[in-house]
């Protein structure tokens, strides 16, 4: 095997949670900053509490909330063409004396 293509080990790096909650573990860094912790997450303290990092609910809310009022069907935007084609042609002009009067 060769020699010093491995990295450091440390066997007590300290993991500190934004919660404030301290411990160690073996690691290949010295410190290590975690946003969660078995003390504070909401699987393990049966708390109902969002995690959201970089408003990552928001994100899913508005898409989810957008892709709603998109929804339409092909035969309805088929329905709507048809109208508007319907709607340009009742008021093109009937003959070159309206056309004449009209530019």
């Amino acid at each position: 095997m060769k020699k010093a293509i491995h990295p450091t080990w440390y066997p007590n790096a300290k993991i500190t949670c934004a919660c404030g909650n301290t411990f160690t573990a073996g690691s290949t860094k010295p410190e290590i900053q975690v946003e969660v912790c078995s003390n504070c997450h909401p699987f393990y303290t049966g708390q109902m509490k969002f995690v959201d990092t970089a408003g990552r609910v928001e994100k899913f809310k508005k898409r989810q909330s957008s892709a709603i009022t998109k929804k339409v069907s092909k035969a309805e935007k088929r329905r709507i063409k048809q109208e508007k084609r319907i709607k340009e042609e009742m008021n093109r002009p009937d003959t070159l004396e309206q056309l004449r009067k009209t530019a």
